[in-house]
């Protein structure tokens, strides 16, 4: 009688970690991203799970996938209480045999969507050397109570200043100082008046309306549904594949 061979196993699936957001405009977008992840990796079984106020919630999707392996990929941009410690529970408390990666920040492919999301909303370089001395750009972000969280944000503003050639000052909407009002004012003060807001968010929502509504100038719209994000999301998946086994939970290293 002639032996079959058993069909290779298939990758560990990628499970895509939202927060959850009451703006519908943020469901859309992921949804959005999650269809470019999978047109650039055909195959690959890509998921969704959020933290909290939208469906379906990481827990129901790792127990829709039994006891599969995956990798969950937060769809955030710094450490901070999810990563640490939300989604590693979560992921403990499940079936699956799961492995965390890095959330996607810092990384250089933000700081090109970042760039690349100015270019749209209007940013031009600077024409010459007294316009570069009064430009800037505040980065928006959520906000953060982790020092780490900050330290993160730090480093993606390092990047973007680095390709923008102006510098690059953190703000925040909430629990974490300075507000983009405040940064406005500081910049300002330095005798930086053409001042961009560069979107540190990664879809629509009440934070980063607000930030926007704070600019001065133009105000870019967030990272969203953008190629490099899907480029991204596979990176910390491959990325978080090179660690050897699949253990409850491991988290992958920053890069």
């Amino acid at each position: 009688m002639d032996s079959q061979l058993s069909p290779a196993p298939g990758p560990p699936a990628l499970v895509v970690v939202a927060h959850g957001s009451r703006d519908p405009r943020a469901l859309a977008t992921v949804r959005a991203l999650l269809d470019r992840v999978r047109a650039l990796r055909p195959g690959l079984p890509v998921h969704l799970g959020h933290i909290e106020l939208n469906e379906p919630l990481l827990p129901d999707t790792l127990t829709a996938l039994g006891d599969r392996e995956a990798v969950l990929v937060p769809l955030l941009l710094s450490r901070g209480y999810h990563v640490k410690q939300d989604i590693p529970e979560m992921a403990a408390a499940a079936p699956a045999r799961t492995r965390l990666a890095a959330p996607l920040g810092p990384h250089p492919l933000l700081a090109a969507t970042l760039h690349t999301r100015l270019t749209e909303a209007g940013w031009r370089p600077p024409a010459t050397d007294a316009e570069r001395r009064a430009s800037a750009v505040i980065l928006a972000a959520a906000g953060s109570r982790d020092p780490d969280a900050a330290t993160d944000t730090g480093r993606t503003a390092a990047l973007l200043a680095a390709r923008l050639g102006v510098p690059v000052l953190p703000a925040y909407a909430s629990a974490a100082a300075p507000t983009v009002q405040a940064a406005v004012r500081s910049l300002r003060a330095r005798g930086r008046h053409r001042i961009a807001l560069a979107s540190y968010f990664t879809a629509p929502g009440r934070f980063a309306t607000e930030c926007a509504n704070a600019a001065p100038d133009i105000a870019s719209d967030p990272l969203g549904a953008h190629p490099l994000m899907a480029q991204l999301l596979l990176h910390r998946y491959d990325e978080a594949r090179t660690i050897q086994g699949t253990k409850k939970p491991a988290l992958a290293a920053t890069r």
